[in-house]
């Protein structure tokens, strides 16, 4: 039989030509290949499982249908080699066969077909006796099998074929007749490639796979496991009506996707952004740690790609995604100019409240001078506290500290005392939470004067010591405590204006 379907096939392949699909009345295929067979079988002998490629004997099936409508019946037949070998020495053999038979219906949606089966299944499942030289027993297994098979055109007139088979309500009995319990399942699939097209009838080549998978459990426990792929060569001749072919299914246009790898970098200085994110085909991505995103699957064409970093301004640009290929898109992102903030200073007399020209202010490390109506204004601070001190000839020197708030002109106000000698220094001020200026009820603790002070409801505190160089501690409930080193004179008033920060805030 294998030489006759080798003929067969020689004989169609010499006129070859395009085969269409049709609606035919019956066909048949046969098919031979070979098995690679994986099984064993458990608590039973030494060395009970058998493997390697056996020979296939000739398989067919078997498909009619009533005129050109859509429900027909199967049948399919299939007998194989069967070898149990221990290394390269054999130790047993046969055959097992397999066959089912059934109704089944079929379906064209455009250029696919489905068919459905239900039906009849018989199996030799293997088993081995429990003697020192096993011996090979066949179980049988009667079961309903439901099945299915798609084809879909490819180019050239190609098709693929894909199909499986599963039993249900399983009737299994081994050797001696006993009842055991099976389960198993078969799929495959094929390429089928067109011959020849006569009047009535079709040839078409088969290349052929095939994946089948059984676990037979007796009733003693013994188990028997087995998995073949079997791989073969087809020949499959259909008849049809031919007055009535089916129309010529044009082959579809196949379009391979293409993919886009996109780099982004730092405009300044050529480096990597890992973690920036990048929109491409309406889908955001991440960079990798080498600032790479790579999409697949894009349609042929121009494709956008738009970049957001934090601390960078957004960017785009924009690939052309080539057919079966990946482009390559470097996107360079310009870094955003550092948010900073400005302060206005403004310098006054603190018994008269005139405006003090020229006076130094010096803000954090800039150096100032106030102007005419005792301004002083300060650009591109960083954001966050800074500290504020004023010094002048004939004034008491003083410190303040003040938020710088990016994006926005925050303005402090500093009165200057003149000096006095000979009478109490006086320090006076108002304590205030850094996170939104609110007012608070804090302690201020002079260790050195033995001074021990509380403000009020507002923030405001006043104290009188003895000139010298003194260690203030100020400290509310809820925000972290700040010790501040100040020297008074003699008859000199000093403001001290305190922004404490809340716990667990920087």
């Amino acid at each position: 039989m294998a030489r006759l379907a080798l003929v067969l096939l020689v004989l169609l392949a010499t006129p070859a030509a395009h085969a269409e699909a049709v609606a035919e009345h019956a066909s048949l295929r046969l098919r031979y290949g070979l098995s690679l067979r994986d099984g064993r079988q458990a608590d039973v002998g030494p060395g009970l499982t058998y493997e390697g490629f056996t020979p296939n004997d000739l398989a067919a099936v078997g498909t009619g249908w009533w005129g050109t409508s859509w429900l027909g019946a199967w049948a399919g037949v299939q007998r194989e080699a069967f070898d149990l070998r221990e290394e390269a020495l054999r130790i047993t053999g046969g055959s097992l066969l397999r066959a089912s038979v059934g109704p089944r219906a079929r379906l064209f949606l455009g250029p696919v077909r489905a068919e459905l089966g239900a039906g009849y299944g018989f199996s030799q499942l293997p088993h081995f006796s429990d003697s020192s030289e096993p011996v090979l027993l066949r179980g049988v297994r009667h079961a309903a099998v439901v099945g299915g098979l798609v084809r879909l055109p490819l180019v050239l007139g190609l098709r693929l074929e894909a199909r499986g088979e599963l039993p249900v309500a399983l009737s299994v009995r081994d050797a001696s007749g006993a009842r055991a319990e099976a389960k198993g399942f078969s799929v495959g699939g094929a390429l089928l490639v067109p011959l020849r097209r006569a009047e009535r009838w079709t040839g078409t080549l088969v290349l052929d796979f095939q994946h089948v998978q059984d676990t037979v459990t007796l009733e003693d426990g013994t188990q028997s496991r087995q998995r073949l792929r079997r791989m073969g060569a087809a020949l499959e001749l259909a008849w049809h009506d031919a007055a009535r072919p089916a129309p010529r299914v044009p082959a579809p246009v196949v379009v391979v996707p293409g993919s886009v790898r996109v780099r982004v970098l730092d405009a300044r200085t050529g480096a990597p952004l890992p973690g920036a994110r990048v929109v491409l085909g309406g889908v955001e991505h991440v960079a990798s740690a080498e600032g790479e995103v790579e999409v697949a699957s894009l349609s042929p064409g121009p494709v956008a790609a738009r970049v957001t970093a934090e601390g960078y301004a957004a960017s785009e640009a924009t690939a052309t995604v080539e057919e079966g290929a990946r482009s390559e898109l470097e996107v360079r992102a310009t870094p955003l100019p550092p948010a900073t903030g400005a302060l206005r200073v403004t310098v006054v007399d603190a018994r008269t409240g005139a405006p003090l020209p020229d006076i130094r202010v010096s803000v954090g490390a800039v150096q100032a001078r106030t102007d005419l109506t005792g301004q002083a204004v300060v650009e591109d601070l960083a954001p966050g506290p800074v500290a504020i001190s004023v010094a002048a000839s004939g004034f008491r020197s003083a410190d303040e500290a003040a938020v710088v708030v990016a994006g926005q002109e925050s303005s402090l106000s500093v009165p200057l005392a003149a000096e006095r000698k000979g009478t109490r220094a006086t320090l006076s001020g108002q304590v205030r939470s850094a996170r939104g200026g609110k007012p608070l009820v804090a302690t201020l603790l002079i260790s050195k004067a033995r001074v021990r002070a509380r403000t009020d409801a507002k923030g405001a505190f006043n104290v009188q010591v003895r000139g010298g160089t003194y260690r203030i501690t100020i400290s509310a409930r809820g925000h972290r405590a700040q010790t501040k080193v100040i020297t008074l004179r003699e008859g000199e008033r000093t403001i001290l204006n305190v922004d404490l920060f809340p716990r667990g805030k920087r």
